[in-house]
C-alpha cells in the first residue's frame, strides 16, 4: 500500500492517529523508529531549526519544499506537509500542492491566514475571507494528481471571529474538497466537541506542549480526544522543544567542563556515536556501498573476459 493510501486509511480508522511533528532528519527517523505510523512536518519547526527565525512567514515556499522533500525521503512513514497559506492565491496553491505531491508527501495542509502568517498560538493573527479560503482548498483538491493525496484545511478564525465562524469555514472547506479539517488554537473541550459534531469530515487537533502561559488548547490525552470523536492529533512542537532543551543541557555541561578544566563523556546527555549512526541509516548505506562494489567487480570481470575473447 502506498504512503498516501496508508495515511488515508489511518485517518479514516476508528482509532485516533497520533502524529509527532518532524522538522529534520533526526526527528523523522526517530518518529519511524519509535513505531509511529505517520508524521506531521512542522512548518514552525523547519523555520526555527533551519533559519533560526520564529514562525511568522519568514520561511518561503522553496525552502519549505526542499526541507519536506528531504524528510519524505528520510523515512518510510507518510508525512503531511505544512504548506502555510499556499504562498499566494488559488493559482499559487495549485503549484504549491503539485510541488509537495511531486516531493513525495502524503498530504498537504493549507491554512486561511493572511500572509505573512503567524504561528497559530501567537497573537495578532488575521484570516482571509472565507470564500477565498474555500477557493484555495478547491484549487488544492483539483491540483492533486494522486486522488489519495490528503488535503488538510486549517482555519485560524477562532481568535478573530469566534466558534460559529470556525464551524462555518470548516464546512465550506469540506465542501470544497478537504479530506481532513483542523481548527487551530481552540480554547476548550467544549469547542472541540462542538466542532466534531458540526463538521462532515475527520477533525485534527493540535496539542501544544511546553506553553507555560496556557491560554490556548487544553492538554488532553489521545484517548480523551478519541472519545470526543477526534480523528487525528498532532504534536508539532514536542520534538523541536525537546531538542532545544537537550542542546541547552549539553552546552551547559560543556561550559562547566571548560571552566573546571576537566573532560568527561556524558552518556546521560548524549546518544553514542554508534547509536546515532544506526539511526541515520549507516547499515543501509554500507549495504548499498557493498552492492555497488560487488557490481563493479563483476562488471570488471566480465569486461576483462570479453576483452580476452576478442583477442
Amino acid at each position: 500500500m502506498s504512503k498516501r493510501k496508508t495515511l488515508r486509511a489511518l485517518i479514516e480508522a476508528p482509532e485516533i492517529l497520533a502524529m509527532p511533528g518532524v522538522f529534520d532528519g533526526f526527528s523523522a527517523r526517530l518518529t519511524e523508529a519509535s513505531g509511529f505510523a505517520a508524521g506531521f512536518v512542522s512548518g514552525a519547526g523547519v523555520s526555527e531549526a533551519s533559519l533560526g527565525w520564529a514562525d511568522v512567514g519568514i520561511l518561503g515556499f522553496d525552502e519549505n519544499l526542499r526541507a519536506a522533500r528531504a524528510l519524505a525521503g528520510a523515512c518510510n512513514v507518510p508525512l503531511i506537509a505544512d504548506a502555510d497559506t499556499g504562498y499566494g492565491n488559488a493559482v499559487n496553491v495549485h503549484f504549491t500542492v503539485r510541488g509537495f505531491e511531486n516531493a513525495g508527501l502524503a498530504g498537504v495542509m493549507i491554512e486561511d491566514q493572511v500572509w505573512p502568517k503567524r504561528c497559530g498560538h501567537m497573537k495578532g493573527k488575521e484570516v482571509i475571507p472565507a470564500d477565498e479560503g474555500a477557493a484555495k482548498i478547491r484549487a488544492a483538491a483539483a491540483a492533486r494528481l494522486d486522488p489519495d493525496l490528503i488535503i488538510m484545511s486549517r482555519t485560524d478564525a477562532l481568535a478573530t471571529h469566534g466558534l460559529d465562524e470556525v464551524v462555518r469555514r470548516l464546512n465550506m472547506y469540506a465542501e470544497a474538497g478537504a479530506d481532513l479539517l483542523f481548527a487551530d488554537a481552540v480554547l476548550t473541550v467544549e469547542h472541540i466537541s462542538t466542532i466534531v459534531r458540526s463538521v462532515p469530515k475527520p477533525l485534527c487537533v493540535n496539542m501544544g506542549f511546553g506553553i507555560r502561559k496556557r491560554s490556548t488548547t487544553p492538554l488532553l490525552s489521545a484517548r480523551e480526544l478519541e472519545g470526543l470523536g477526534v480523528a487525528v492529533v498532532i504534536y508539532p512542537r514536542l520534538l523541536t522543544a525537546a531538542s532545544v532543551q537537550g542542546m541547552k543541557n549539553a552546552i551547559a555541561a560543556l561550559k562547566e567542563q571548560l571552566q573546571a578544566g576537566t573532560v568527561t563523556d556524558r552518556p546521560d546527555l548524549l546518544v553514542s556515536f554508534e547509536e546515532l549512526n544506526e539511526l541515520v541509516g549507516i547499515k543501509e548505506l554500507e549495504r548499498l556501498e557493498q552492492h555497488s562494489l560487488t557490481s563493479g567487480q563483476l562488471r570488471q570481470k566480465y569486461e576483462g573476459a570479453a576483452s580476452r575473447a576478442a583477442e
